[in-house]
């Protein structure tokens, strides 16, 4: 079968890493599937103008109801979505869009959510079926780069340290956008570094949103004990995690963190947000810890510095819960029997 596989595939980002492993999971059952930016197309006519070539295409598949979704609505294609988060957390709260999903999850074959949180919003927003939206936690893999020096990961994130080993490094991982709200913790964080000087923060991820980038450089900049570094590959990015004291979250909203769930496999503690999404995966105290404010983020961090116990107890569960729930073998049947599914009907 050959797909047509829509995602918003900036580099370096959850959505990117997300798609090329669904693309990976589909191809290894002997299909073939073409994954394009959902940002090359401006509209159903240039999709079809596209699934019109020889060979044609005989299925589809999208990630996010609005910017991939809505591209298949004219495509005369049996197609399947996949919830990216911010179109049933955020986009659902204007109507325009809302009305266009709520088309876009009529018309298609199957609809996957993360979380049964999110099958649930769904149902509540846009009048689904519950029978079609199928529950598939994203599956989890962590590979660490061979090569990678953490003390220069550090240098050239403008950490000037002689006592690297004693430094806690609480690695914010995230794209420059607003939804992941970078700044969110910056004040407080630099606050708290005066006077603990070892704690800092290392904001990293792809530069996404322009504006919002040069913000973000700005604050480090006159902020002390915050610092920004370089993009890396996922395989660096992993590595920088291990070598972390706890990986961090600050978003307004996810879908599901693969950040969060990839620092949980690698026995590194988690600071969640406490947002819906994160709430689905980080049960606090027990899997991670969750914070609702700057200052309540600065108490579950020191609670994390001096309690060993709580810190051994929340590593060795998130490593299990990510184990048992978030399963790459589990993930890849799940899509490989919804692809067969839009062939048979």
């Amino acid at each position: 079968m050959k797909l047509l596989f829509l995602a918003c595939l900036k580099p370096k980002t959850g959505n990117h890493t997300t798609a090329e492993r669904i693309r990976s999971h589909i191809e290894s059952a002997g299909h073939i599937c073409e994954l394009r930016d959902a940002g090359e197309f401006q509209s159903s006519a240039d999709v079809n103008s596209l699934v019109s070539h020889y060979p044609p295409f005989e299925g589809a598949l999208a990630i996010h109801l609005y910017r991939a979704g809505r591209l298949l609505l004219d495509v005369q294609l049996p197609f399947g979505v996949i919830f990216g988060g911010t179109d049933i957390n955020e986009d659902v709260k204007v109507e325009h869009k809302r009305v266009v999903m709520e088309q876009v999850l009529r018309k298609a074959r199957f609809a996957v959510a993360f979380t049964a949180k999110l099958k649930e919003e769904a149902e509540i927003h846009l009048m689904s079926q519950s029978s079609k939206i199928y529950v598939q936690p994203q599956g989890i893999q962590t590979e660490i780069a061979d090569n990678f020096c953490w003390t220069e990961f550090l240098r050239s994130s403008g950490v000037e340290s002689e006592h690297v080993d004693e430094l806690h490094v609480f690695l914010l991982v995230c794209g420059l956008r607003s939804v992941k709200d970078p700044l969110y913790l910056v004040e407080a964080f630099s606050g708290w570094h005066y006077e603990n000087v070892p704690n800092i923060l290392i904001i990293l991820g792809p530069n996404i949103d322009p504006v919002l980038t040069a913000e973000v450089k700005s604050a480090v900049k006159r902020t002390t004990g915050v610092f920004l570094a370089h993009e890396r590959s996922q395989q660096e990015v992993h590595a920088a995690m291990k070598r972390s004291f706890a990986v961090v979250n600050s978003s307004v909203s996810e879908g599901m963190s693969a950040a969060i769930l990839e620092a949980m496999h690698l026995r590194v503690p988690v600071l969640a947000r406490n947002i819906p999404g994160n709430a689905a995966v980080v049960q606090h105290e027990v899997t991670g810890l969750l914070y609702s404010s700057p200052q309540d983020f600065l108490r579950q961090s020191q609670r994390l510095l001096s309690d060993q116990e709580l810190r051994e107890r929340v590593v060795r569960n998130g490593k299990l819960y990510v184990e048992e729930h978030h399963c790459l073998e589990k993930e890849r049947e799940t899509y490989q029997q919804l692809v067969d599914s839009l062939h048979s009907v």
